[in-house]
């Protein structure tokens, strides 16, 4: 998860001479209010007994010149157009009135699955739209084994787009004590289906709960005794659920996911695969503008203090605004998410209270006559800041006529207030409660801070009920910001006592109710849970401060690693592209090779009689040893083979 939140430092003490404050002070007309204004300045000079802390953050793994040599490898006009005879074809699919709904409702699953969500988003309109219209006869024509499976899908669907539909449906399922029949228990696809459906509950929906409790509870009893493919879907399934994953990692997953089954739409499959490698292309494109952006502001040199963390920010932005026609917003978020995490660093690590005072004051005013009362390396950051956001409100005005300014320094002034109060919770060695915590930690995690600006980004009908909806913080805000905030203190709570802070939502649960660190983790998953369904009825009715190797290698499916359209169900085995120097002439030619076990990207391919017995390397049959394992043998010599070509098969030479 994208840590934006605060984590809480211990604060040495500052002398009293260190802040001076200037008051201008205004008697009213009637003696009653006094306007005050405060000019800040501080110290530039640190007494000897203070110092400048470090969180001793690791460099980024990912550098500037790697990331401007991304080949951007499917931007040519041949992969749009094969893309584009593929769409029209699964249109055709999606569209046919004779389907049964259950492949429909299957088709639907699957498109937004594989993340092809954005070129069929009026055509799955329309299909729902013509399930809603079919009678209930119609609707459980479907084998009864099938049942419980074509309901929760259909639920699931149907509340996901918007649809009102009722948790009466699964009343069918049930007995007369409110509790699942027993046959439920050996339907493993359903009981998955169901178990899916169940995380797009509302609050105080009590059927739903149980059918979250039920499924859980069975499929982790069952998971183990099912087939391969139907076991690796209950296992992802546990891990997290589809409703709370991100659209393009969920896709990529699911892409090699179907390509090891028998039975899979190769139509389908393979527009996928060709719309994420041109998707990932353009998101390689605009990381590296964003790669440029980054370098020519300079904070990460000048504040090297900080985190440096362009590549993760955008890949919290891909997570957020996934559809590749939203790019303005993606790096319009990419940019506030890199301030956020320099800002963030400043509070945690580095600046002296005195110093927080008055950049928090800055912000809060958005004037450039502040910048004079602030140390240099703040005056960078405020300016990065300042001109950074007045563009982002500039674009804004020039494309939807709507001034953003108001609303976005708002909630950069909120944010740092935020900030600025956990900073001084740790400076008095003071543990907030834990209500106390959750009512500060919700704006200081930035997430309405992020939906601002996204809104301000891709709204073309800017509408003032929505305005004041931003300013006031509707649920919305609220909601996604407290699971924003949890899910990052249950991510990062262990860092955050390693390094000696103070207060996080565990931390205080556990101070103020005795509890140990589990039975505090569970509550605040329980907490998690209860937001979501809150959520959900308003809507349908942190890898960032020590990236691992997990989040590396999420950021490279994603947005490094295309994938491989040399393999299909009806191929077999992986090929493997090889160049070859031309024997005439001054140019390169390109083979394709059954691939053997083994091989790899840039191995070096030898042929003929000269070449050395090696994985990879092509000799005449009678120069290999006896017991040599080989593959991909020719009967005739030019045939290219046609003896141990299949996935997975092999022979062993013998003596004649």
């Amino acid at each position: 998860m994208h840590t934006m939140a605060l984590r809480l430092s211990s604060w040495l003490p500052l002398t009293k001479h260190n802040i001076i404050p200037a008051y201008s002070l205004q008697k009213s007309n009637n003696n009653a209010r006094i306007n005050q204004h405060v000019k800040c300045a501080v110290s530039t000079q640190i007494s000897d007994n203070q110092s400048r802390r470090s969180a001793n953050y690791q460099p980024s793994i990912w550098s500037y010149d790697f990331l401007q040599s991304l080949q951007i490898r499917y931007a040519d006009d041949k992969y749009k157009n094969r893309a584009e005879k593929l769409e029209e074809e699964v249109r055709c699919m999606i569209n046919n009135e004779d389907a049964e709904m259950l492949s429909i409702l299957e088709l639907i699953d699957d498109i937004q699955r594989l993340g092809l969500g954005h070129r069929f988003h009026k055509d799955i309109k329309r299909a729902l739209d013509r399930i809603v219209s079919w009678d209930d006869g119609h609707e459980f024509d479907v084998k009864a084994e099938e049942k419980l499976h074509v309901t929760a899908l259909k639920f699931r669907l149907l509340r996901q787009h918007g649809y009102r539909i009722s948790q009466d449906v699964f009343e069918a399922f049930m007995d007369d004590e409110g509790k699942f029949k027993k046959y439920v228990e050996s339907d493993v696809k359903g009981m998955l289906s169901l178990y899916e459906a169940s995380f797009l509950a509302f609050e105080g929906e009590n059927i739903m709960d149980e059918a979250l409790t039920f499924c859980r509870t069975h499929l982790n009893e069952v998971k183990s005794m099912v087939n391969p493919a139907l076991s690796e879907l209950v296992n992802h399934a546990l891990e997290l659920p589809l409703h709370r994953r991100t659209v393009r990692l969920e896709a990529r997953w699911y892409m090699e996911a179907c390509s090891e089954r028998k039975h899979v739409n190769g139509l389908l499959l393979e527009l996928a695969k060709l719309d994420f490698n041109m998707v990932q292309s353009q998101l390689q494109s605009e990381l590296k503008d964003m790669s440029r952006w980054w370098t020519e502001i300079d904070l990460a040199r000048k504040l090297n203090f900080a985190r440096d963390r362009l590549m993760e920010c955008f890949f919290w932005a891909v997570g957020m605004v996934p559809n590749p026609q939203f790019n303005k917003c993606r790096q319009e978020l990419t940019k506030v998410a890199a301030l956020i995490t320099a800002i963030d660093d400043i509070y945690d690590v580095y600046a002296t209270l005195d110093e927080l005072e008055c950049f928090t004051n800055a912000v809060q005013r958005w004037d450039l006559k502040a910048v004079d009362d602030l140390p240099d390396y703040m005056k960078l950051c405020f300016m990065a800041l300042y001109n950074s956001v007045n563009e982002m409100a500039y674009d804004s005005l020039k494309n939807y006529g709507e001034n953003a300014i108001p609303y976005l320094t708002k909630e950069w002034g909120d944010l740092c207030k935020a900030f600025l109060q956990e900073a001084k919770w740790c400076y008095n060695k003071y543990m907030p409660t834990f209500e106390e915590y959750l009512e500060n930690g919700w704006r200081s995690v930035s997430g309405t801070l992020l939906l601002v600006h996204a809104y301000f980004s891709v709204s073309q009908s800017i509408t003032k009920e929505a305005l004041e909806s931003l300013y006031k913080q509707h649920n919305l805000m609220r909601y996604s910001s407290i699971i924003f905030r949890l899910c990052n203190d249950l991510a990062t709570s262990t860092a955050e006592l390693e390094r000696g802070e103070t207060a996080s939502s565990i931390l205080c649960y556990m101070r103020e109710t005795g509890v140990s660190e589990e039975v505090a983790r569970e509550h605040i998953r329980t907490l998690i849970d209860e937001t979501w369904m809150k959520m959900n009825k308003d809507v349908y009715g942190d890898g960032h401060g020590a990236p691992d190797g997990r989040a590396k290698q999420s950021v490279f499916s994603l947005l490094i690693e295309p994938i491989s359209l040399m393999k299909s169900q009806q191929q077999g085995a992986p090929l493997a592209r090889v160049t070859f120097h031309h024997p005439f002439r001054y140019k390169h030619q390109k083979e394709l090779f059954v691939a053997a076990e083994g091989m790899y990207t840039g191995q070096f391919v030898y042929c003929g009689k000269k070449a050395n017995l090696m994985v990879g390397n092509v000799l005449p049959l009678q120069t290999i040893r006896e017991g040599s394992v080989i593959c991909n043998v020719e009967h005739h010599v030019g045939e290219r083979g046609v003896n141990a070509r299949c996935y997975g098969d092999y022979a062993v030479v013998t003596c004649d």
